[in-house]
């Protein structure tokens, strides 16, 4: 199985041709939404400082703050409803987008490896979804999804599956799952997405498997959040921070 796509984050800057630095832009603009993040030896830094500002201030609830990446991105007009992931009904395009197809793929093993800091009021998650060129192609293939305030010592609770959304072909399967893993320590997360299923792996070890396919290119989004209604007087919370070292996808393997 032939590697097809490999980004280890080690040029000199973020390749934007591949990368749009912002999340779900079409909904604010990029440079409301645009991501705190860095190049270092260890890879690709997203971070959530002290003023990083509140995602969609007047139209998502609860509050979030967010710096994140995605592999694809487009839009319909402005004043269309014609966007990526929307979050409630009657959103508008506020910034129109244009097409960008990083890495897009349409089945294959797609692989993150990464590190996460975080506290007890925010998360990280490496999902794929839909370019939504067609709005029944939206549904999400999660790889990977940890709340702060879900890790114990040795142990943190994983959610992976699927998202429907508007796509009539998938049903909700979805759910979040203890595991020994060190989620501050590099760790592989990934999906084999073949045409008769999506097998989940944490470190090459299958977690989950589907027998849902979507079928259609997805792109690959990267993202830290930070929640800060679940902020608690008093108690020093850590800065948010997602470091990822690589990420690799490659053709299907046939079963």
């Amino acid at each position: 199985m032939g590697t097809t796509f490999d980004e280890t984050f080690d040029g000199p800057g973020l390749d934007t041709a591949v990368w749009t630095p912002a999340y779900l832009p079409a909904w604010s603009s990029r440079a409301a939404a645009a991501a705190t993040y860095a190049l270092t030896d260890d890879g690709l830094h997203l971070t959530i400082p002290d003023d990083h500002p509140v995602w969609c201030p007047d139209l998502h609830e609860p509050p979030l703050r967010v710096s994140a990446v995605q592999s694809g991105n487009r839009s319909g007009p402005v004043g269309s409803t014609d966007g990526q992931q929307p979050f409630r009904e009657g959103l508008l395009v506020r910034e129109e987008q244009p097409e960008v197809r990083g890495f897009v793929p349409h089945l294959g093993r797609i692989e993150v490896e990464c590190r996460a800091t975080l506290g007890p009021r925010s998360m990280f998650s490496a999902w794929m979804i839909g370019m939504e060129d067609r709005p029944e192609r939206c549904g999400e293939i999660c790889l990977v999804e940890v709340f702060g305030d879900a890790i114990g010592e040795d142990t943190a609770v994983l959610a992976t599956g699927l998202h429907p959304f508007r796509d009539p072909a998938l049903v909700e399967e979805f759910s979040a799952d203890p595991h020994r893993v060190d989620v501050a320590e590099f760790h592989w997360y990934a999906v084999d997405w073949r045409a008769d299923g999506v097998d989940f792996l944490v470190d090459d070890h299958v977690v989950r498997r589907s027998v849902q396919s979507p079928d259609y290119p997805m792109l690959l989004i990267l993202a830290v959040f930070d929640f800060p209604d679940r902020a608690v007087p008093g108690r020093p919370d850590p800065t948010p921070e997602l470091v990822v070292r690589r990420v690799s996808g490659a053709a299907p393997q046939p079963r």
